[in-house]
């Protein structure tokens, strides 16, 4: 299994790839289209601002090879608001590989934005991305997040309901910190290492 986790300028993908070696997995941090393509899993994962993150991946030329990407692809906080088509933190374009808007939290009566810490995740239909995690908590920062819609499997709650996990084919992502979310983040990512991903 060669997993690649893209080097998107994130301080996280460090432990990322601690959470893969957890896993048995050498997951190697790359720049460039050939490992990529090459790879049977790939990662994006994001810390810092929408904006920073696209610009990087524009920086490495990276931006088409991960529109026109087969393999499955696994977005990880702001590399999951990348996978829509736009946010509204620094009005950038994504990746437009799912459908919709990413927008600020708005927050609410002692709910503090940005969301940060242990939420719960809810179920929104089955699939094998998020198979043995409903009612299960896992770790949270983000101050923008993405709607519910038909491609979000696992919603969570801060004043609004927000996509936590989405699914679309061979797309992936969650809102969530797998790398941070203990055991429950750890079958989120063994499912997404799982055959059963791709069936």
């Amino acid at each position: 299994m060669r997993v690649v986790i893209v080097d998107a300028g994130g301080a996280n993908t460090g432990s990322v790839r601690y959470a893969f070696e957890r896993l048995d997995i050498d997951a190697a941090l790359v720049t460039d289209a050939a490992s990529i393509r090459a790879a049977d899993r790939v990662i994006l994962p994001g810390v810092g601002t929408a904006a920073q993150v696209m610009a990087r991946l524009q920086q490495l030329e990276l931006v088409d090879v991960l529109r026109t990407l087969e393999r499955p692809l696994l977005g990880i906080c702001v590399g999951m608001q990348l996978l829509f088509e736009s946010s509204e933190e620094g009005e950038v374009a994504g990746l437009s590989l799912l459908p919709g808007r990413v927008s600020r939290l708005r927050g609410g009566p002692g709910l503090r934005v940005p969301h940060m810490g242990w939420s719960t995740l809810r179920a929104m239909r089955p699939d094998p991305l998020i198979e043995g995690v409903d009612g299960a908590q896992a770790y949270f920062v983000h101050s923008f997040a993405a709607p519910v819609t038909d491609d979000c499997v696992l919603a969570g709650d801060h004043g609004q309901a927000f996509a936590a996990a989405v699914r679309r084919g061979h797309v992936a992502g969650t809102q969530f910190h797998p790398e941070r979310s203990a055991a429950v983040g750890a079958r989120v990512l063994r499912n997404f290492l799982s055959p059963a991903f791709e069936a």
